[in-house]
Parts: structure tokens; sequence; C-alpha cells
């Protein structure tokens, strides 16, 4: 599963606001909202539901980067965003490190295998420290955008 089959250049975030990790989840969520990627009327439930699972154990994996995640009921097809944060996030990332980089991924309820597809893909990608390094220097979604198709495009990881 490639991040095109996913990832949205409107809904990507290159620089977020947000300051904590509560409020980085739920100005990605806004932004697959307001992208039309995910229903309004969902949003709480989906901030939740990615909240609950951040209770089972930090999606903060470290290095810089976190892939919060969850499965709902509302999602037709998988969705995800990138966030990018320059000065980072308290995120309780496993290393006790600040997160700079965001891969939100949501996911049907009966799509468990394109889910843990999906959630491989960018877990391959991000063991490249090129790649991580061109997406923490992004300036626009644009460039993220980009740097996603160079990875789909197998230019990181061989």
């Amino acid at each position: 599963m490639k991040f095109s089959d996913f990832v949205k250049t409107e809904s990507i975030q290159a620089e977020l606001n947000a300051d904590d990790k509560e409020g980085v989840i739920r100005e990605l969520v806004t932004s697959l909202i307001d992208n039309g990627q995910l229903s309004g009327d969902e949003y709480e439930n989906i901030v939740q539901a990615i909240l609950e699972r951040e209770k089972l154990g930090s999606t903060g994996i470290g290095r810089g980067i976190a892939v919060p995640h969850t499965k709902h009921p509302s999602v037709q097809d998988i969705v995800g965003t990138v966030g990018v944060s320059s000065s980072g996030v308290a995120f309780e990332s496993l290393d006790g490190e600040k997160v700079q980089l965001f891969f939100m991924l949501i996911s049907p309820l009966d799509r468990r295998n394109d889910h843990l597809k999906a959630l491989e893909n960018i877990s391959k990608q991000l063991q490249d420290d090129t790649f991580c390094r061109f997406l923490k220097q992004s300036k626009s979604a644009e460039d993220v955008q980009q740097i996603l198709e160079e990875a789909d495009n197998n230019q990181f990881v061989s």
C-alpha cells in the first residue's frame, strides 16, 4: 500500500500549531474533516478512538516520529494525513524525545489487512533517515506530498 492510497495533499499539515498530544490529534482529525475525508459528525468519536489507542501504548515510536492510528466504523476507506512540527511536541514517545513527524491513519473496522499494510509501509519508509530528514525540513504540504510520492516510487528504501 502506498501513501498515495490514503494521504491527500489537502489534508497535510506542514506546520502544526498544536503543542501537546491531544492538540496534535485534534488538529490532524480536523484537517481530514475539512478536506472531506471524514465526517464532521464523527469528530469527537474519532478523536476519542485515537486517544483510547494511545492509552494502550504511545504511538510515538522514537526518533521524532509518531503514528497515531485507529479503526473506526464511520470510515469506508483508509484515510490518513501527515503533520510536521518544526519545534516538536511532547507525545510520550518511547525514547522520551519530542515528536516532529506525525502519520495519522484511520481505517474501516473490516479492513484489518489493509490497515496493517498501510502501517507496514509507513514503518518501512520511516526507517530511512533521509526520508525523515526531508520531511522534517518540509515547508509546505506540496513539499511533503512530493517526498511521499518519491517514497511511493521507492526512491528512499530499497
